[in-house]
């Protein structure tokens, strides 16, 4: 059997502590944007508000997303993520679709399939990943170019706004709004656009329901069969007080056991808690995981009052993170909510020279 080539940035997980960037939204936050920025003259007839719906301003807005992009770079990020946490059809929907339960109806496998046979939601679906990794592409290439520094796209794949593990039904535990099928098809539309516009790898990210994540993972497996190209593929979970993901509830350990027959590049934690709360769950998968492991906490817990939403400045951010690498946790380094350019700007910086965790890869017997 021939030897897979390396991927270049497996050689950089060798070597040293990679960054990864921040938050998109709550650096969109600070471009002061509103609705009708979000709309531009594409959307402006939506008859739902669009402003929470950050993926669409790769395409309205793809000045201030690119920027957002070289703010991150020049901060250090040696991996930035696509704009397309929420880029399925099924999350697209919940901003153009009518919702039958305020007309007394449900959200039930039937009207998730339509959802997925509309045209209008699988090609916006596919544009908004396109797009948005061609937009990442060009800023991590443009900038690698300047720097010397080989930078590398994050296909950035979130978790919807279902779930596949839970019933929203207290009288029928056994009902599910939609279908493992339905979940799979709209993260095969997903995967496709992500290589189209040129990521590197696949980030599977921000796992609060096992089984959702297992659908995109089984959806990127498919394509990288059915279209004959293979990419790095790096899961990240967010997990609760206790160490468990939110609502599938499989502890740090477990929930590596559900993934790591995938052979990712990366496993890890992101979101969710700030990383003062997320330091034992960490310590936890980096002793078990026998691949590189990546943190990229929240900038503490919310507070409205603070400039980003979030308590934690850059100089704390960089000292969490700096104890992770000393004490040998990481491999993958960078921030979710309330992390801006700066925060990462002060990872990075915190982290440099820094030796990266022994990856102790088992061997097969």
């Amino acid at each position: 059997m021939m030897k897979t080539r390396q991927h270049p940035l497996e050689k950089v997980l060798e070597r040293r502590i990679a960054i990864i960037d921040g938050a998109m939204g709550t650096t969109i936050r600070t471009y002061g944007m509103a609705e009708k920025d979000i709309r531009g003259e594409r959307f402006a007839n939506s008859t739902k508000d669009l402003l929470n719906n950050g993926d669409l301003f790769s395409l309205t807005q793809p000045a201030m997303i690119c920027d957002i992009h070289r703010r991150f770079l020049e901060a250090g990020a040696d991996i930035i993520e696509t704009n397309t946490f929420g880029a399925t059809s099924i999350t697209q929907s919940e901003f153009f679709v009518d919702d039958p339960r305020e007309h007394g109806g449900r959200k039930d496998p039937e009207f998730y399939q339509k959802i997925i046979d509309d045209k209008m939601l699988s090609g916006l679906a596919w544009e908004i990943n396109e797009t948005s990794a061609r937009q990442c592409r060009e800023w991590a290439d443009r900038v690698a170019n300047e720097t010397g520094r080989q930078r590398f796209v994050a296909g950035a794949i979130g978790p919807l706004t279902v779930s596949l593990s839970n019933s929203p039904d207290a009288d029928d535990a056994g009902f599910r709004v939609v279908t493992f099928d339905q979940v799979l098809t709209a993260y095969k539309e997903q995967v496709r656009g992500l290589i189209a516009g040129g990521s590197d790898l696949l980030l599977v990210e921000t796992i609060f329901d096992s089984l959702n994540a297992k659908a995109a993972l089984v959806a990127i497996r498919e394509v990288f069969d059915e279209d004959k190209v293979e990419l790095p593929v790096s899961i990240s979970a967010a997990v609760g007080r206790g160490g468990e993901t939110l609502i599938s509830a499989q502890t740090t350990e477990a929930f590596w056991n559900a993934v790591k027959h995938v052979k990712p590049l990366s496993v890890g934690l992101n979101c969710s808690l700030g990383p003062d709360l997320m330091y034992p769950f960490l310590s936890e998968l980096s002793e078990k995981a026998d691949v590189a492991v990546s943190a990229y906490p929240n900038a503490g817990l919310p507070n409205p009052l603070s400039e980003t939403g979030f308590d934690l400045g850059p100089p704390d951010m960089a000292r969490f993170l700096g104890k992770f690498a000393e004490d040998g946790l990481i491999n993958i380094a960078g921030g979710c909510c309330g992390n801006t350019p700066e925060h990462i700007a002060a990872i990075a910086k915190a982290l440099e020279g820094v030796a990266p965790r022994e990856i102790r890869r088992e061997v097969a017997a």
